[in-house]
């Protein structure tokens, strides 16, 4: 008696399924190492809480070394006329902080009085949406007043109960105001600012002071043989040569759009024309955001001077149509393909580098962003994340 052969049931794969329409289903194969994947994340998060925690060191090294790429050429430029590299780079450091306080100093007036008039703006902004005498209430009327019928009731049931024979009474003061603690505070924040200011002008003077030292120690490192060294300094110039030219791309629009926004405010008659194009200058360096900002906050003040809303939407629109020209026909023009990002990884790259170092996140995250971008794109590894950030 022969023992039978029982036939096997194939493998399930997409050839075993019925076919839908003739044609038999597609699937996708992805393997994915379950491993790997977790490591991954856990380096993820602990480089996130590290540079939330060690901001105080990076944001400074960082802005060092963006100030450097875009302050290299002028370096170059004089070491070429045959000036010490050192000094080239000392005489520039020190001209643009004798720049930047001389700057400061001669709009510190128009500042404040900008300053000074924003509730008086926001007093008058509140008032005019406010519904007129004899008309019926409004929305926004009819919520303030169930506020205020709510804030009363709140006052009402916190009142003090009289006390009882024989019951002492507690009651919690508020500490005074002490000039002494106030100028204390803020003198220790102009320090800490000066101080992280001196810091990123001496990271970014060794720098450009040590010229490509930096670049031959890469390539020292990358390996005995001949061909790898080469690779590496290829590699190595390509990304220099894109974060320059994109710092270079960069300060260039951003002082063009200073100066229209300055000229085109004072041309409308807005006040204090110069304090909003320095702002629009540097919040030029946040993609969307920036612009919304510099248009919304010009456009109140401008309701404010001029008490019409026709003024106000002209200076918004303005401050508008200069940054799309900037973003749109400009800036696209003068960047090269491999500068390229997407837009969306843009706008969730600067969500997340606002939350992460808030300010100085809002103005770093999309240099930073154009770093990653580049040393992704030259390495094999990394290059799906490089063709993510890209447009």
């Amino acid at each position: 008696m022969t023992d039978r052969e029982t036939p096997q049931e194939p493998p399930l794969s997409s050839t075993a399924l019925p076919p839908v329409g003739g044609n038999p289903p597609l699937v996708l194969q992805l393997p994915v190492d379950v491993r790997s994947a977790s490591l991954v994340i856990l380096a993820t998060v602990a480089s996130v809480f590290m540079l939330r925690w060690a901001s105080v060191v990076f944001i400074p090294v960082l802005v060092g070394l963006l100030g450097s790429y875009a302050l290299s050429p002028v370096v170059d430029w004089l070491q070429q006329r045959r000036i010490p590299r050192a000094v080239s780079a000392a005489l520039l450091i020190l001209g643009v902080l004798a720049g930047i306080g001389a700057t400061g100093y001669s709009l510190s007036d128009d500042a404040s009085r900008l300053v000074e008039s924003l509730p008086a703006a926001a007093q008058k902004l509140r008032d005019a949406v406010r519904a007129r005498p004899g008309t019926p209430d409004n929305t926004l009327a009819s919520v303030q007043k169930a506020a205020a019928q709510i804030e009363q009731a709140a006052e009402e049931s916190n009142r003090p109960t009289p006390t009882a024979r024989g019951v002492q009474r507690v009651q919690i003061e508020k500490p005074k105001f002490d000039i002494k603690d106030h100028l204390w505070t803020g003198g220790m924040g102009l320090m800490t600012m000066l101080g992280q200011l001196g810091m990123m002008a001496l990271i970014a003077f060794f720098l450009m002071a040590s010229g490509d030292r930096f670049r031959r120690k890469m390539v020292k490192l990358a390996g005995p043989t001949l061909s790898r060294k080469k690779v590496t300094l290829q590699a190595l110039n390509q990304i220099h040569d894109q974060i320059q030219r994109y710092m270079l791309v960069q300060l260039f629009t951003s002082v063009l759009v200073g100066l229209a926004t300055w000229l085109s405010f004072l041309a409308l008659g807005l006040e204090n024309a110069a304090v909003w194009g320095i702002a629009a200058g540097v919040l030029d360096l946040v993609p969307y955001i920036g612009s919304v900002i510099v248009a919304s906050g010009s456009a109140l003040m401008a309701f404010l001077q001029f008490g019409t809303l026709e003024m106000a939407l002209l200076v918004s629109g303005a401050s508008l149509l200069i940054h799309f020209i900037e973003a749109f026909l400009l800036t696209p023009w003068l960047t090269s393909r491999a500068n390229k990002m997407s837009p969306v990884a843009v706008f969730v790259g600067v969500l997340a580098w606002g939350w992460l170092w808030g300010v100085w996140g809002l103005l770093l995250g999309v240099p930073i962003l154009v770093v990653i971008k580049a040393i992704c794109e030259r390495v094999d590894d990394l290059k799906p994340v490089g063709e993510f950030l890209g447009a």
